[in-house]
């Protein structure tokens, strides 16, 4: 489905590209307003199907069974959803940063010859444009943060949707105890309740 909302966009772009000296300014406006329904429709089902793919693993259930159960799960939740959204985002985007700025610092001290291999195996003094093998071991570096990352946060949503499942199905009494850990119930000042 995704990939079908993307060639439709790219078809979009392609139109919009080959009419633009002919279009009116209504044109361009319904056609800039397509884009953008597009493109929300995309990134909505992509949420959708990342939930659901979490649930598949967690229930067993068929894929619409498990995107009904995660979206409606996720809307009982929406100022959850959004906070941890938000501050994985931010938290992702400085851990990708300071990978990538920190391979590029140490890159571009090695090749600009201020720090040595060890076992002087390579020297990287004898280059005459240090920058490009720089540019390249930072692309490099952020495509492997950006799939390290990537599972980071598939895990992070994965407990977010059980920490989820745990709050409403349990309550913290004998019968229900909750099954999150002792520094989540401490967070959110939820205790299990001894038994007597």
């Amino acid at each position: 489905m995704t990939l079908f909302l993307q060639i439709v966009r790219i078809l979009l772009e392609y139109i919009d590209h080959k009419t633009r000296s002919a279009q009116n300014a209504c044109a361009r406006f319904i056609l800039c307003c397509m884009k953008c329904c597009l493109w929300c429709l995309e990134k909505f089902i992509k949420f959708l199907n990342r939930n659901a793919y979490i649930m598949i693993a967690i229930y067993g259930k068929n894929f619409c069974v498990s995107a009904k159960n995660a979206f409606k799960l996720l809307m009982r939740n929406i100022l959850r959803v959004v906070v941890l959204d938000k501050v994985t985002d931010v938290l992702l985007f400085f851990g990708k940063l300071l990978v990538v700025g920190g391979v590029g610092v140490l890159a571009f001290f090695f090749f600009s010859g201020r720090i040595q291999a060890p076992g002087n195996s390579f020297s990287a003094q004898n280059l005459n444009y240090y920058w490009m093998p720089i540019i390249t071991v930072v692309f490099g570096s952020y495509l492997v943060a950006h799939g390290f990352f990537s599972v980071y946060s598939m895990c992070v949503d994965t407990l977010f949707l059980c920490f989820l499942e745990d709050l409403e199905r349990n309550d913290g009494s004998v019968q229900k105890p909750y099954y999150m850990s002792k520094n989540l119930m401490k967070i959110l000042n939820k205790s299990n309740k001894a038994q007597k």
